[in-house]
């Protein structure tokens, strides 16, 4: 097993755009060691929580948020840009560290009490954080906990969404 999972998180100089260093988690992904560590990980922080759905955010999220709702034995709801969902959504707008974007997700996702666990794979300025809760709370839903594989702690994302608890298992 890898003991240090961020030997396995490349760092890419101006991407996607200049003066950004993106954090790339493919070869962690990559790796079926790094990769479960990481899924286990993620999963240990979790611990205690009832959690009915696991809400994970376009497009990194996906992965290990399916990894998580297979490991809680729960749902997965799929939180994307616009346009990619199939049925009736509803949408916010939210600001993110290079530019802004809306994200959506189906108006029938999300039932009135359901407990989400909400997971991305990095935390930036928490601008998407925030927004993914924002369309949960909207459809009845409440946010029990937001993960992270990745914070980037100069970004101060975690102030953005100190009504919430937010944790991760690396930090940079």
């Amino acid at each position: 097993m890898p003991s240090d999972l961020k030997s396995y998180i490349r760092d890419i100089a101006d991407f996607p755009q200049p003066g950004i260093i993106f954090k790339d988690i493919t070869p962690l992904l990559a790796n079926p060691q790094a990769l479960n560590q990481a899924s286990e990980n993620l999963f240990a922080l979790t611990l205690g929580k009832k959690i009915n759905k696991v809400a994970a955010i376009e497009a990194r999220g996906f992965i290990f948020g399916s990894i998580l709702a297979k490991m809680l034995n729960v749902g997965m709801v799929p939180i994307r840009k616009p346009g990619k969902l199939p049925a009736a959504t509803i949408k916010t707008s939210y600001s993110l560290e290079y530019g802004s974007n809306d994200l959506e997700i189906h108006k029938d996702a999300i039932s009135q009490g359901d407990l989400v666990l909400v997971h991305d794979d990095v935390l930036a300025t928490g601008g998407t954080a925030k927004a993914a809760c924002e369309l949960i709370e909207k459809l009845g839903g409440t946010v029990v906990q937001l993960i992270f594989l990745i914070q980037l702690n100069f970004l101060n994302g975690k102030e953005k969404l100190s009504e919430y608890e937010a944790r991760s298992v690396l930090s940079y």
